[in-house]
């Protein structure tokens, strides 16, 4: 087997980047709450459990622009709550990876996310487990502010997602140990799944105060759009987290090796196929934002101020897509190397 190295695909953005004004502001306390955890090293990990991060690598994440760019229109709370959300979603992501990926652990793995169940509760009064690690520590924390009044609808959902997030992480590991390599057809549906991207409707209307209006909420035209919008987070971060997740991590769950697994082709010949795929999912979703959304809003009969409500909502919906595109293509996270696709 030979081995090539190529450009990062070109992933496709209508939307201009727009930044946060409070960016600098985050960034001079990005790293507090990640401390006050104990996910950094050197501050609080628990004895004989492995602190998540060291500082340099914390930092060079740029956690803080992840969350400036994708909700450039939050005020300063809102910015650091959703920071905080970041922070432990990579914190999870990559303690798993150390800690059960590369052991090819199932059984432990197992048990931490049966433990982390404990704290996912819609009860807003629920007496949640005492935590024993960053991870846990992390989420306990973030069950306290999460939902505010103005979002507590959100409780049974987001922790509903978040349940499904960490369930799919021992799925992909059951996955890559066996060398099961999932169908394209099922893969979108389970990505947004291992992608937490279930939540991400959730940080829009934290960032904008704004929410899809009941009447159309349900609708065959918002839930496509709803899937668009989250297939592209998922599927995106499949190209540009390639060589890690493959090459180091040895994981089958990436939109590369799917395409080429379930259409018999070479992976050199999967990374534009799959390239393709992510741009198409957000064509859909500028399709269905353009021309269906406008005719559904006037079936429904919206009244202005509901209108003026999902214009809103859209905008940050599309200010996410190109924060979280930004950080894929820019990030030292995605770009610290060249991404290599075996012939």
């Amino acid at each position: 087997m030979t081995v090539r190295t190529v450009e990062d695909p070109q992933l496709w953005m209508p939307h201009p980047l727009r930044v946060n004004p409070h960016l600098s502001e985050l960034h001079e306390e990005s790293e507090t709450w990640a401390r006050e955890m104990g996910m950094l090293e050197g501050y609080g990990e628990v004895p004989g459990r492995p602190a998540i991060w060291s500082r340099a690598k914390f930092h060079a994440m740029t956690v803080d622009q992840l969350t400036a760019w994708t909700l450039p229109d939050a005020s300063l709370p809102a910015l650091r709550l959703n920071h905080r959300f970041n922070i432990w979603a990579l914190a999870w992501d990559d303690h798993f990876a150390a800690a059960f990926k590369q052991t090819g652990d199932l059984a432990g793995a197992r048990l931490f996310t049966a433990r982390l169940h404990g704290f996912l509760r819609p009860e807003p009064d629920a007496r949640l487990p005492e935590p024993v690690n960053a991870v846990e520590r992390g989420i306990a924390d973030l069950q306290r502010h999460l939902f505010p009044p103005g979002l507590a609808h959100w409780r049974h959902d987001f922790n509903r997602a978040l349940a499904r997030y960490v369930d799919a992480g021992v799925e992909e590991l059951a996955n890559s140990r066996t060398g099961r390599v999932p169908h394209l057809i099922d893969y979108a549906p389970f990505r947004r799944e291992s992608f937490a991207a279930h939540t991400a409707p959730y940080s829009v209307e934290l960032a904008t105060g704004a929410r899809i209006p009941e009447q159309i909420r349900h609708s065959r035209t918002v839930r496509a759009l709803l899937d668009a919008f989250m297939d592209f987070m998922g599927l995106a971060n499949d190209l540009a987290s390639y060589e890690r997740e493959v090459h180091e991590e040895n994981d089958v769950n990436n939109l590369v090796v799917v395409v080429g697994t379930s259409l018999g082709i070479a992976l050199h010949d999967a990374v534009p196929a799959a390239l393709n795929l992510v741009n198409a999912r957000l064509r859909d979703f500028e399709h269905l934002r353009r021309n269906e959304v406008p005719l559904l809003v006037r079936r429904a009969g919206l009244r202005p101020d509901e209108r003026a409500e999902l214009e809103a909502w859209l905008r940050g919906a599309c200010g996410f897509l190109s924060g979280i595109h930004a950080w894929y293509t820019g990030a030292p996270r995605y770009t610290s190397s060249d991404v290599s696709y075996p012939e």
